[in-house]
């Protein structure tokens, strides 16, 4: 079923904490993210009444979706698939420019040539629900298979 314009903007925010390629981290929530844009607009989570700040792609590692701001300090999460784990979608290692690396899989596909994909974290009690990838910001991408990941 396909939806409407005027259903997306109807939608509820989505809490997200977007990571900038310098090592900025903002948190707050996001109505309309388009991954198709070159931009978005995030409420900040500490001024939820105030005036959405303009975000622009170009300076974005990633945009994380989270279930809490905080997260848990301590845990520790599992950057690969345990055996059996069968997710849908291609199982990838992406390499962020920084160092970074993030195992999980897409919900469709992967193509460098997008400005950025979605990737599920292979550890399901991520804090992280959904991570869109900044492609600019990906060093390399490397499919896992059943035998390596």
């Amino acid at each position: 079923m396909l939806r409407s314009a005027e259903t997306f903007e109807k939608m509820e925010p989505t809490k997200v904490v977007v990571r900038y390629t310098n090592g900025t981290v903002a948190k707050g929530f996001i109505q309309n993210f388009s991954p198709n844009k070159d931009f978005f607009y995030l409420t900040p989570a500490d001024n939820f009444s105030g005036p959405p700040i303009y975000v622009s792609m170009k300076r974005l590692k990633a945009v994380f979706v989270v279930r809490d701001f905080y997260g848990n300090p301590q845990f520790e999460e599992r950057n690969f698939y345990m055996e059996g784990e069968n997710p849908s979608g291609l199982k990838l290692e992406v390499t962020f420019a920084d160092g970074e690396v993030m195992v999980g899989s897409t919900v469709l596909s992967y193509d460098p040539k997008r400005p950025g994909n979605f990737i599920i974290p292979a550890d399901p009690n991520s804090n992280n629900l959904r991570v869109f990838v900044v492609s600019s910001a990906v060093k390399k991408v490397r499919q896992l298979f059943d035998h390596s990941g």
